[in-house]
């Protein structure tokens, strides 16, 4: 254990010497420099310039760039018809796109709705081969007691008829009865 925490130890301290280096290389001018304000999106005149910016939406139909509608999570019809209008990348329209993402997350969920099916179905099964293990040697059990009772019965009942016929001798020796005669 002392060993783990030494070595994260050692992790922690390379990890701060090369963030020290790393911010000590960026020059503070570079820093200070101001963005230059965002073009605004109805100064792109196609598509690829256009669908790269986050902020813009690329329409087909009236082929002018405008800003996305973020108040709405898909753009509306008085904007842009659904198939016509490009937002990341110029060939895959906003359709595509909703099919795309609705099979994927239906088949994210069925994954993980199957997955939680066969846990709780191997969970039963690894119950239920116990007491199945356990029934079954109790009939075993139950089996083996009925098989000696019934070896006991046959004993006596082969006794009483040796008795009866005179082929019990009180020695030890089953054939003691030949060597009397």
């Amino acid at each position: 254990m002392s060993s783990f925490t030494s070595d994260r130890q050692t992790l922690a301290t390379v990890f701060v010497c090369a963030v020290v280096l790393f911010v000590s290389f960026v020059s503070p001018a570079g820093c200070q420099t101001t963005p230059p304000p965002p073009t605004p999106c109805s100064a792109h005149k196609s598509c690829d310039t256009c669908v790269p910016h986050a902020q813009c939406l690329w329409c087909f139909t009236t082929n002018n760039c405008t800003k996305y509608p973020v108040s709405w999570l898909l753009p509306p019809a008085s904007v842009c018809q659904l198939s016509q209008a490009r937002w990341g990348v110029c060939w895959l329209n906003f359709e595509a796109l909703i099919i795309a993402f609705a099979v994927l997350g239906g088949t994210i969920l069925i994954s993980i709705i199957v997955c939680c099916c066969c846990c709780c179905c191997c969970k039963k099964r690894q119950s239920g081969p116990d007491r199945d293990e356990e029934r079954l040697a109790r009939r075993r059990e139950e089996i083996k007691q009925r098989s000696e009772e019934r070896k006991g019965e046959r004993k006596a009942r082969h006794d009483e008829i040796r008795k009866k016929y005179g082929l019990i001798v009180d020695s030890d020796h089953p054939y003691s009865k030949f060597e009397n005669e």
